[in-house]
């Protein structure tokens, strides 16, 4: 059951690439300044690659994007050339880059490098402090938790995510270019109802579970 949800998340994933493909297509196209461009590398960054196919597919869909454009002012007599393509794919550090790089096709024509840093904070302390009323007792997620446990969440996402987007901000050359695509959920819908949050609940039985055995387990030898 749990395998079959993870699959399920990487085809609605997929579907999230396809959907943005047009949208990025189309911002390249009439955003991406490439008059101000000094270097002959065109540098993406990958965040939260992960190591299946859909990041591939979306480094892709950029790349031949980027590439119309550049070909299209060649054809009109620009002065523009056809850049290198490098690609920085980023994730947690135990994500398995060897996999990622494995995956892609002999005929790739760019350049890839593995950046293993995370920009994600840690669990807010509320929720592991017994004495506060965030305390996420016997819980790995905020689904169907209490408000308290929702607001330290959503107090860690900003500060995570500010943090993010500063981040960015310095690394931007004049002129680039950022894609952002993520789950949400519409107003008004409950944690517990959002389809997204079904895997974690899965997870956090699952966990749960383990826990118990080893409990067990350890009386047992006892």
């Amino acid at each position: 059951m749990c395998g079959t949800h993870i699959s399920e998340r990487k085809g609605e994933s997929r579907k999230a690439i396809e959907v943005a493909k047009e949208l990025i297509k189309n911002a390249i196209a009439e955003e991406l300044d490439i008059k101000t461009f000094t270097s002959k590398t065109f540098r993406i960054a990958g965040m939260g690659c992960s190591v299946g196919p859909n990041t591939l597919l979306a480094v892709r869909n950029i790349i031949d994007a980027a590439e119309h454009k550049f070909q299209s002012l060649l054809e009109r007599g620009s002065t523009c050339y056809l850049p290198e393509f490098q690609v920085f794919f980023n994730d947690q550090a135990s994500n398995d880059f060897n996999q990622l790089f494995t995956s892609l096709s002999p005929e790739t024509h760019y350049f890839v490098a593995g950046v293993p840093v995370s920009f994600y904070g840690r669990v807010p302390e509320e929720v592991l402090d017994k004495r506060s009323p965030a305390w996420n007792r016997g819980r790995v997620h905020y689904s169907n938790s209490t408000s308290e446990v929702v607001k330290a969440f959503e107090a860690q996402y900003a500060k995570d995510f500010g943090k993010f987007l500063e981040v960015r901000a310095h690394e931007f050359v004049q002129g680039g270019l950022m894609a952002l695509i993520i789950p949400g959920r519409p107003n008004g819908l409950p944690h517990s109802k959002a389809y997204t949050n079904k895997a974690f609940e899965l997870l956090e039985s699952s966990f749960i579970d383990m826990a118990k055995k080893v409990m067990m387990n350890d009386i047992s030898l006892i």
